[in-house]
Parts: structure tokens; C-alpha cells; sequence
């Protein structure tokens, strides 16, 4: 079995732990007979020096002739000041579109060795999957400036339709069916008339569901509760902004931004995998990175895109071995390099 696989290696740290991934996910093919292809794809701010947008026609062809992708990180106060449309994040929200991937799968898991990490009790408990939806919302919506008698003015604007709402909450909810059986959805129907509906779809589609235990939650009161009771989650569904913003949250209960893993995710198998960590262009090129988000995002894309769940296990035991001898990174309490964690799990395999 060959797999074809697109590499958005992108900007500042992003080329080391992909490298990384791709090393790793070499070895665990190879070991079980499969082996993959690979498709540079470029997007980002390098695309941005090289061919002035963030996302080149040619890149998108390409990635649509993948059968999946993996993206390190894009961006970098290098690009702040361009307008938002040539922003280096424009390339990862166009991608997500073009590759009709509207579900962005957040696993949230505490392991053993670094539960002294979380400041939290019982963190070795933290197990939760965050569901955002990845098309819709402020991300999406009509957006611009104004010049008013009192200056300059911005807007953007949230818009949800029925669709798109019910499309992303039966992906939580069948989530849910093979977990804990339980749906915590986002919103903020207190203010918000998207929300409302939101809230709406999300009650009527529950009723499909009645072995999962459904609740709502005002994002203000879910930002707290991730903090004062992470354990009563299971699977959280949210909109495009809020999982957004509560996914990079619920990192820190983990005891790093390093350790969380993403899949983007459509109706096709293929899909987008990344580390939900920004391109830290601090410590690009100086071997500080921590490759595991990354590498696990691998693992996923092998059992999400491709069904090879024995191989993706084999990966996940190689980092939660790693982890549990202590060889860790600086983030997350260790001193090993990139390239030393790395190795470390690559002798686990």
C-alpha cells in the first residue's frame, strides 16, 4: 500500500518537526509493510516571499491529488503587517476550504509522565476531544473597514446556517457514541442570534442521540470550567472561534502546546493533520521544538485517512514509552533537542 502524502512544512519551526514526523512515520510504515510519497506543498509566508500569496493556485491543485496532508505551522511576525488577506494564515483557512474539511478533531489527553505538569488534581484523568467547526463563523464571514465621523472602523461577522451546524454536532455526537457519551456544545446564546441557532440545532439533532448526554454551555462558563473541572468533558463541540480558542486552552492542562494534535477532517478520507502550535519563530532552527503534536498528528492521519489504526498505535505507544522514561524536551521539563526526542522515539518502534 503507497500513500501519497502533501507536506506544508511552512514557516519557523515548522520544516524541523515536520522532518520529524516524517521520519518517524517512514519507520512505522516501513516496519508494517507500506511506505508513502511524498508532495511539497507550498503555503505560508515562504509562499508569500516566493510567489506573493499566501496560498498559489498550484499549491491547492496539488494537495487535491493527495491523499492526505500534513502542515507544520505558517506564520510569523515577519508577515504581521500585510493586509489580512495576504496573512500567512490565509493559506491554512484556504486549504480547509478548498479541501471541503469542515470538522477539526482536538484530542485532549493528560499522560502519566507529565501530570506533574498540570497544576490541576486527578490531571491523569484529562481526557476530552474538542470538535470545532472549521468552515463557518467569524473566520468566514464578510468583513472590512469603514471611515466614520470617529475614525476608522472594523468589523467581521459571524454567520451559521442549519447545515453547517448539524453537520459539524453529528460529527461530535458519533464522536461521542464511541467514547464517554457525552456533548458539551459551545455557544453564546445569551447574546449571540448565530449562537441562538446554534443552540437550537444542537437540542433538535441531541434527540437523534439519546444514549448521549447532552448539555449546553456559555463559552465564558466553559473557559472556566476547562480550569475548575476538566474531567466532567467529554466531547466538547463548538464553533470555528470558540474551539479555537478553548482548544488552545485546554493545551495548557497537558502541560504543553507541544503535546495536542489536529485533524481537519471532511466527507472524503482525505484530511488536513497538524500540531495546533503557531511556528514559535523564537526558536526556529535552534533544535528547541517539541515534535510530538506533530508526530502524534501523524498517527492520527494514519488511522483517520488511511485505517492503519495498528500502525498509528504503534506510534503512540513509541511516544507514551519516551515520555514515560523521562526523555522529554524543555516545554515540557526535560533538556532533550528535537532531534534527540526524536530518535528517542524512533528506537521505540
Amino acid at each position: 500500500m503507497k500513500l501519497k502524502i502533501g507536506l506544508v512544512k511552512g514557516d519557523g519551526i515548522g520544516p524541523e518537526i515536520v522532518e520529524c514526523a516524517v521520519n518517524v512515520l517512514n519507520k512505522a510504515l516501513y516496519n508494517s509493510g507500506y511506505f508513502a510519497e511524498y508532495e511539497d506543498l507550498c503555503a505560508g509566508g515562504v509562499a508569500i516571499d516566493k510567489y506573493g500569496v499566501p496560498l498559489p493556485d498550484d499549491t491547492v491543485k496539488n494537495a487535491l491529488e493527495c491523499d492526505s496532508i500534513l502542515l507544520g505551522a505558517v506564520g510569523g511576525p515577519k508577515w504581521d503587517n500585510l493586509p489580512g488577506h495576504l496573512r500567512p494564515e490565509r493559506a491554512l483557512l484556504g486549504l480547509r476550504k478548498e479541501l471541503e474539511l469542515f470538522a477539526n478533531i482536538r484530542p485532549v489527553r493528560m499522560y502519566e509522565a507529565l501530570k506533574d505538569r498540570c497544576l490541576l488534581k486527578d490531571a491523569d484523568k484529562i481526557d476530552i476531544v474538542i470538535v470545532r467547526e472549521l468552515t463557518g463563523g467569524i473566520y468566514f464571514g464578510k468583513r472590512g473597514r469603514n471611515q466614520t465621523e470617529y475614525g476608522i472602523e472594523a468589523f467581521d461577522t459571524e454567520t451559521y446556517n442549519e447545515m453547517e451546524i448539524e453537520r459539524i454536532g453529528r460529527v461530535a455526537f458519533e464522536y461521542a457514541m464511541k467514547r464517554r457519551r457525552k456533548v458539551t456544545s459551545i455557544d453564546k446564546a445569551n447574546v449571540l442570534e448565530s449562537s441562538r441557532l446554534w443552540r437550537e440545532v444542537m437540542h433538535n439533532l441531541s434527540m437523534q442521540f439519546p444514549l448521549v448526554e447532552y448539555n449546553d454551555m456559555l463559552v465564558d462558563n466553559a473557559a472556566m470550567q476547562l480550569i475548575r473541572n476538566p474531567k466532567q468533558f467529554d466531547v466538547i463541540v463548538a464553533s470555528n472561534m470558540f474551539g479555537d480558542i478553548l482548544s488552545d486552552e485546554a493545551s495548557q492542562l497537558t502541560g504543553s502546546i507541544g503535546m495536542l494534535p489536529s485533524a481537519s477532517l471532511g466527507i472524503a478520507k482525505r484530511g488536513l493533520y497538524e500540531p495546533i502550535h503557531g511556528s514559535a519563530p523564537d526558536i526556529a532552527g535552534k533544535n528547541l521544538a517539541n515534535p510530538i503534536a506533530t508526530i502524534l498528528s501523524v498517527s492520527m492521519m494514519l488511522s483517520y485517512s488511511f485505517k492503519l489504526d495498528d500502525v498509528a498505535e504503534k506510534i503512540d505507544f513509541a511516544v507514551e514509552k519516551t515520555l514515560n522514561n523521562r526523555y522529554l524536551t524543555k516545554d515540557i521539563g526535560g533538556d532533550l533537542t528535537t532531534n534527540e526526542i526524536t530518535e528517542r522515539i524512533l528506537n521505540y518502534l
